[in-house]
Order: structure tokens, then sequence, then C-alpha cells
């Protein structure tokens, strides 16, 4: 194309542009060009404005609050459930508020071998005293909390540690009840004692029977002395919060008669109940119901 040429064109645009009747297209229509903005936001946010343009007085902008809120509430409560769920797989321990009365009781679980200062083996389910402490230092320094349940299952385990757990439970201010479920045997016999008010299945078992040592043992004069000194603070402790005596306890200890491969008694659960042990026979529905009477009774007194 000549140069000419291509001047003439240019100047011809120029002309057609400036001419009366010529507007660009997109400002032939401006109605319509606002129309089309405006449904174009509509389909990027149709629920927003369906909520600013209903005639409802605000109705669905209310519905779309409550559903936000209840997805809000159903998150929260699935987190809540989580926790509380990691918490009896960790610890074995749970809160119980869903009773009528809205009381707040803490669940505690002794299952397994009491675990001392040597770890057990990973193949033994063990209650480990440096959780169980914490925690009952924590139960008796919330003010929210108005009871402790304890549910015991155990075989026994390190006398040191079991009688820390015992004597923690037995200084508690709130209400405490104990539950002997399967069996509480030897340093699991000052625990059950332990609370306010101890139940047991008729199926448990509990046994009692001398203190014996694992590891090196010298055999001298006092080392003896001392395992006794060791069964005095048991039979002390166990007396001192049941209805048996510590010479009773002692004759429990000693029998031959019943146990193939050891000394001591094995008692069922009515036995235990007879022998003083054991307050009363009964399982999970009497044991939260005389619990719910103490603290009854507890903030009645608190208001006199």
């Amino acid at each position: 194309m000549s140069e000419k040429r291509r001047l003439q064109r240019i100047n011809y645009n120029q002309e057609a542009v400036s001419a009366p009747g010529y507007e660009r297209k997109e400002n032939r229509h401006p109605e319509e060009k606002s129309l089309n903005q405006t449904n174009i936001r509509k389909k990027k946010n149709p629920v927003k404005e369906m909520i600013s343009g209903s005639e409802g007085n605000g109705e669905l902008q209310e519905n779309a609050d409550f559903k936000t809120e209840g997805t809000g509430y159903e998150q929260e409560k699935l987190e809540n459930q989580d926790r509380k769920n990691q918490q009896i797989k960790e610890m074995g321990q749970i809160t119980l508020d869903k009773n009528s009365r809205k009381y707040h009781v803490e669940l505690l679980t002794i299952i397994g071998e009491v675990e001392g200062h040597e770890s057990a083996s990973s193949q033994s389910k063990t209650t480990k005293y440096e959780h169980v402490l914490p925690k009952l230092a924590l139960v008796e320094d919330d003010e929210d909390v108005d009871g402790l349940l304890i549910l015991l299952n155990t075989v026994g385990g390190d006398v040191e540690a079991g009688l820390a757990i015992a004597e923690m439970i037995a200084s508690l201010s709130i209400p405490t009840v104990s539950l002997v479920l399967g069996g509480s045997h030897s340093i699991g016999v000052p625990m059950a004692v332990s609370a306010d008010y101890s139940f047991v299945v008729p199926s448990a078992t509990m046994v009692i029977h001398p203190v014996r040592s694992s590891g090196m043992f010298i055999g001298v004069a006092q080392t003896y002395r001392n395992m006794e000194k060791i069964q005095d603070r048991i039979t002390g402790f166990i007396a001192s919060h049941s209805r048996t005596s510590q010479k009773r306890l002692e004759e429990l200890m000693l029998d031959t008669t019943q146990l193939v491969k050891d000394v001591g008694t094995m008692l069922e659960g009515r036995e235990a109940v007879e022998e003083g042990l054991i307050d009363e026979v009964g399982g999970m529905k009497e044991a939260l119901a005389k619990l719910y009477e103490l603290i009854d009774l507890q903030k009645a007194d608190k208001k006199m």
C-alpha cells in the first residue's frame, strides 16, 4: 500500500468517528451495560443478592445467620467430643456432666498395674501415678467439680505409688465414691477404701496378701523389720478408712489355706462387704446415686 493511500484511510476513519451520528459500540446503550454488570455481580454472589433483595423483613438474612451459627455449634460440639475421646484414650478420665442435677463429676479409672518409679513392660496395662496425682490436684482446685467417681480394676503394683494415690483421694474435700469392677488386689485395696463410700460388684475379687519385694534382697533382720513397717502402713490406712480392724487384716494376709502359690486371702464382692472392707455391693447406678446424694448433702451444709 502506498503512503498516500494509507494517509487517506486514516483521515477517513477520523472523519467517521467525529461524524454527528456516530457512537462507539459500548456507549450506544449505557442502560444495557449497567444491567449486564449488575447481572454479573448477581452471578458472583447469588446468596448475598437474595438476602439483600428479599422483601421478607430480613427472613433470608436471619436464616443464613442461623445456619452459620448452627454450623459453628456443630463444629464446636464435634471438637469437644474429640477432646473427650482423646482424654479417655490417653488418661482414662472424663467429666460426667449430663445428669439431671447438672453436677460436674470427674471420672478416674485405675486400671491394670499401678506403675511407680520404674516403668512396667510395654505389654502391660498400667495406671501411671504421675498422671493421677496432678489430676487429683486439679480436681481439688477446680470449684466447678462437684464430686469424684473412681473405677478400679487393678492387680496392684508399686506400694509407694498406690499409697500416694490413696492418700490423695482420702484428702479431697469433695465427695468421692469408688467402685470395684473385676478386681482390686494388693495395693488396690487401700485405693478402693480411700473414697468416702465404696461399692463392689458381686463378681469382683479383692486379694489381701503380705508385702513382697523384687530385685536385690539383703537377708538381715533390718530388712524384715522394714518390710513389717511397710505392711503396717498399708494395714493401718485400710483400717482407718474401712470398718475392719488392723488385726483382722493381718489375719487375712497370713492365711495359708486359700491361695495355692501365695499367702493371703481372696475375697469376693459380698465377702469384702461382710469383712468391712467395702461399704456396699452395687454397680454403676448405685455408685452414681450415692455420689449425687453426698453432693446434695455437702451443698446443703454449705447453705446452712
